[in-house]
């Protein structure tokens, strides 16, 4: 892979500096870098909404979609390069990354006519946000487990069930959602992909609370929901192969985050040879130095291993172990990050002593979910072992059964 910018994308480097220097906003809060805003934080999804209209205004929303829907149909290394830019500019992370990285594209790939003519430009501008409704309390790591029922009722679907992990749910417009149809057949077959509008009677959303103190995900509770069949999006009990499609937009969605700057461990790091309010450098210190090296060199694998999906998939080939071992390094790099700002900060880390502690503390108590988020340690060592290392495959009690006869958890 040539690392160096072709002509083009220099023009395109360039271009996409000079918006941002001119149009990002300076920074409100310290919750600006997280992706879901809290349910206490009111103004934050009201900022995000602002800068998703301004990305809208300016051309440079819905970066991979077709022209013909809006976006820009831009190529993986671009998309790869404004990443770096606005990671280098201190842009905002956007808070309808669902809708426009998964739902979006999903709905340009399955939806019908009149999905596309609904959904794709209210949602491109920031005016509808959007959340994905697939995990379950029993169907996280192996979500084509999920057990939400819809049930057909004319030209509408009764849904009942319970779906978790929901980022953005709480201010949320729309969501995907997957539900089974069909009990008798292998799990896979039974289900059917909806979108729902997350106002209907029934639908219940209850934040979760983290031990980070606030709350962007959530439980969310359907209650005989009443979905027009309309906003069914491809055919009955055959929703698992359009899941998949929202799912590989995920993991894309990923991998150009993680080409475009690893861990983003050199902000971290930039922060140690300054002074803190006590006057010390943090450097100083030789165990602060070593960690430091050692999260450098990992955030560099990771963001290198990104450019190797990234280059596959630039040539229409399927990313094979990059993906799992990617998703492992962050784990590992999660784990550094964390004994790094233990060394550097001591107790300041828990105790908010100084106001600027506080985004350092959030960002400590946040990291555990990592390794769980988006796919679990153990799922991708299973994906190496038997993708990658041809090692035997785990039992499977499910295979062929019809969902009704496999062995449920009490």
């Amino acid at each position: 892979m040539d690392f160096d910018d072709t002509p083009e994308e220099a023009a395109f480097r360039a271009e996409a500096r000079e918006w941002l220097e001119a149009n990002v906003p300076e920074a409100t809060g310290s919750g600006e870098s997280l992706v879901f805003a809290d349910v206490d934080d009111k103004e934050a999804v009201v900022r995000g909404k602002a800068w998703l209209k301004t990305l809208f205004e300016g051309g440079w929303a819905g970066l991979s979609w077709p022209k013909q829907y809006g976006g820009r149909d831009c190529s993986l290394m671009e998309r790869v390069i404004w990443s770096q830019e606005c990671a280098k500019a201190g842009a905002p992370s956007s808070i309808n990354t669902v809708g426009e990285g998964m739902a979006g594209p999903t709905i340009i790939s399955h939806g019908t006519d009149e999905h596309k003519e609904r959904f794709l430009p209210p949602l491109l501008a920031g005016d509808e946000i959007w959340c994905q409704l697939f995990s379950e309390p029993d169907a996280g790591s192996d979500v084509s487990a999920v057990k939400t029922k819809a049930v057909r009722d004319g030209d509408e679907w009764i849904v009942t069930g319970q779906k978790i992990w929901t980022s953005g749910a709480h201010y949320s417009d729309w969501g995907v959602l997957i539900c089974r149809t069909n009990w008798d057949v292998p799990k896979h077959a039974g289900i059917t992909y909806f979108i729902v509008d997350m106002h209907l009677p029934g639908v219940d959303i209850r934040p979760l609370r983290q031990m980070t103190g606030g709350a962007s995900f959530n439980e969310v509770f359907f209650d005989e929901v009443r979905i027009p069949d309309s906003l069914r999006m491809g055919p009955i009990d055959g929703g698992w192969q359009i899941a998949v499609t929202t799912l590989m937009n995920e993991r894309m969605s990923i991998g150009t985050g993680s080409a475009a700057g690893g861990f983003g461990a050199d902000e971290m790091l930039s922060h140690l040879s300054e002074p803190d309010a006590t006057g010390r450098r943090r450097s100083d210190d030789p165990v602060v130095r070593q960690l430091a090296m050692r999260l450098y060199s990992e955030s560099k694998i990771l963001q290198w291993t990104g450019f190797r999906a990234i280059s596959k998939l630039a040539k229409g080939a399927i990313p094979g172990p990059e993906g799992s071992a990617g998703k492992l390094t962050l784990s590992r790099i999660t784990k550094l990050a964390g004994d790094l700002m233990t060394a550097s900060m001591g107790m300041r880390l828990v105790c908010d002593v100084f106001p600027e502690d506080e985004a350092a503390s959030a960002m400590f108590l946040f990291m555990p979910a990592l390794p769980i988020a988006g796919g679990t340690d153990e799922v991708q060592k299973n994906i190496i072992g038997e993708r990658v290392l041809q090692l035997a495959r785990e039992p499977r009690v499910d295979k062929d059964v019809p969902f009704k006869d496999i062995p449920a958890s009490a």
